[in-house]
C-alpha cells in the first residue's frame, strides 16, 4: 500500500473497511483452523501445542492472531522484492511459485515492510547484502514516520529489530533489512506515541527479537488496536524490540495450514525457504 497514503492511527478505522478485512479472511481463518486440528491429530504438534509449519494461534487481550517463530541459526530467512525479470513478486503466491521453479520450497512469508505506488520500498532495503533503497529518517504524520521506526535486520544465523537511528549509527553484518514503522516495542516499551486508549483497529503484521534470539512474526485475525498489538509482542511473546510491518495489506503464507492470503499488490516480502525438488512443494 502507498504509504504516503496512510495516515498514523489517530481516527479510527471505518466500520466498512473493517468489515472487509474481516470478510476476507475468514475463508482462510477456517481453513487454517480445520488443518491445524488435522495437524494436531495426526501427532505433529509441539508439547507446547505449536503445529510443524512453525505457526500457532495465539489469544491475547480477547484478539486472534496467528505467531511464527524462526531461529536464524537455523531457519533461512530471507528478504524478497522482484525477480529476475526486475519485476515486483506482488503476492506471496507469486513468490511461493518462483522459488519452486529454483527447487525450493517457501515454507512461510509475509509482508515486510511498506512500499510506494510503484511497489518500491519506502525506506531502507537491503536484499543479498545490496542496499536497494535508502533509508528515511523524516518525520511525517504516516505510520512509517512515526518515530521512532525501526529496521528488520538478518545475518548470518542472527536476525534483530533495532530503532533506525541506532542502525545506521552502528550498522550490523547485514545480508537483509527492511525498514518499517512505527517501532512497536523498544527495549522492553511500548512506543511513546502508541496511546492505551487508541480506537483505531486493524489487520496488523509485525515482527519482533524476542527470547533466546528467535525471530517471532505476527499477524492479527482481527482488527487490533495499536496498544494490543504492542503488548502482543512484549507481554505474551516476550520480545524486548518489536516492529509494525503494516496494517490492512498484511498477509500470511503458511501451506501447512493451507493458508495462502491474497490481499491487493504487495511491496517486500519476509520468506523462509527450506530445499525442496524442483517441480514439488
Amino acid at each position: 500500500m502507498n504509504c504516503s497514503a496512510r495516515k498514523s492511527d489517530g481516527a479510527g478505522a471505518s466500520t466498512a473497511a473493517v468489515g472487509k478485512l474481516v470478510e476476507r479472511r475468514q475463508g482462510f481463518v477456517r481453513r487454517y483452523v480445520a488443518s491445524l486440528g488435522t495437524l494436531l491429530a495426526l501427532g505433529f504438534g509441539g508439547a507446547n501445542g505449536t503445529a510443524s509449519a512453525g505457526c500457532a494461534p495465539k489469544d491475547f487481550d480477547s484478539a486472534k492472531f496467528t505467531v511464527c517463530t524462526f531461529d536464524p541459526r537455523r531457519d533461512d530467512i530471507r528478504l524478497f522484492l522482484s525477480g529476475p525479470d526486475d519485476k515486483p513478486y506482488g503476492s506471496l503466491g507469486a513468490l511461493a511459485s518462483a522459488l519452486k521453479q529454483k527447487g525450493e520450497k517457501l515454507a512461510f512469508a509475509m509482508n515486510a515492510g511498506m512500499f510506494g505506488q510503484d511497489q518500491s520500498p519506502v525506506g531502507l532495503y537491503v536484499e543479498d547484502r545490496r542496499k536497494l533503497h535508502d533509508a528515511d529518517t523524516r518525520g511525517g504524520a504516516t505510520n512509517f514516520h512515526m518515530k521512532p521506526n525501526g529496521v528488520f535486520w538478518i545475518g548470518d544465523g542472527v536476525a534483530g529489530v533495532t530503532e533506525t537511528s541506532r542502525y545506521l549509527a552502528s550498522t550490523p553484518p547485514t545480508r537483509y533489512a527492511t525498514q518499517s514503522g512505527p517501532m512497536l516495542i523498544i527495549d522492553g516499551k511500548v512506543h511513546p506515541k502508541i496511546r492505551p486508549d487508541g480506537t483505531s483497529q486493524k489487520i496488523r503484521n509485525g515482527v519482533g527479537a524476542c527470547k533466546g534470539g528467535a525471530v517471532t512474526f505476527a499477524i492479527a485475525d482481527d482488527p487490533v488496536t495499536f496498544d494490543t498489538f504492542a503488548r502482543l509482542f512484549r507481554d505474551n511473546l516476550g520480545c524486548q524490540n518489536a516492529l509494525f510491518l503494516d496494517g490492512s495489506v498484511s498477509s500470511l503464507y503458511a501451506p501447512e495450514l493451507s493458508r495462502d492470503d491474497e490481499p491487493e499488490p504487495l511491496g517486500p516480502i519476509v520468506g523462509v525457504v527450506r530445499p525442496g525438488a524442483a517441480g514439488s512443494q
